[in-house]
């Protein structure tokens, strides 16, 4: 294996990831899998005190708090982990939540604000402040988890389904800009009908995002659970 282009398979080892919304079920997993493997883990949160439980199934992964929401928390963040750790190769994005149900009348703006903060907004501001990471790297990788609501959406899950469907669009935006660059970059779309029981089967996709080449991978997406 080899470092030329990028695109030969280079395996988490070695590699800085940092899980965005890693105080989850499946952000324990994929920390611990990453762990396992040889990569260095930079946990995020927004919680200070349910860090403790990553810090309790990785004790070597750096942890820090932050507001996603806010792209200047954000940026400030990146300048921390810079100082502290140099540049990351992956970010795992897995702030979400579902709010939802009652038909269309039901999809109230309150429920759109907190879907379109945590899904879309974190994801906007965590790439935006991480991508000349990601392009720099031999091996960088991009992933989030979507829904199967965004090819077949219900009026009850409306404002779910379009926030997931802006998350995808933009995950591919991104990709795009790493194909058009050049570089060994990639991102990747998970999809689930629901995560839950599925995290050690996440955990194991995104180890071997490093496993396999960028070209193979960049803007693909994958159905967990089928």
């Amino acid at each position: 294996m080899t470092d030329s282009a990028g695109l030969s398979p280079l395996p988490a080892a070695g590699r800085t990831v940092l899980i965005a919304g890693a105080t989850s079920a499946a952000g324990i997993a994929v920390a611990s899998a990453l762990a396992e493997a040889g990569a260095k883990v930079v946990a995020v949160g927004s919680n200070a005190s349910r860090l403790d439980a990553v810090r309790g199934a990785v004790p070597d992964a750096a942890t820090y708090v932050c507001d996603l929401a806010s792209f200047d928390a954000v940026a400030e963040l990146a300048a921390t982990i810079h100082a502290e750790h140099g540049t990351i190769d992956g970010l795992i994005h897995l702030v979400g939540g579902w709010r939802g149900g009652g038909g269309l009348a039901g999809q109230t703006d309150e429920d759109w604000d907190v879907l379109h903060r945590n899904i879309v907004t974190t994801l906007r501001n965590t790439t935006r402040a991480f991508n000349a990471d990601l392009l720099a790297s031999v091996a960088g990788r991009l992933a989030i988890v979507s829904s199967v609501s965004v090819e077949k959406p219900t009026p009850g899950g409306a404002n779910y389904a379009a926030a997931k469907a802006a998350a995808e669009t933009w995950t591919r935006a991104v990709g795009q800009g790493f194909a058009k660059a050049e570089s060994a970059a990639a991102a990747v779309v998970f999809v689930v009908r629901a995560l839950e029981g599925l995290e050690a089967e996440l955990a194991e996709h995104v180890v071997g995002l490093w496993d396999a080449e960028a070209a193979s991978v960049n803007n693909t997406r994958v159905r967990l659970g089928a």
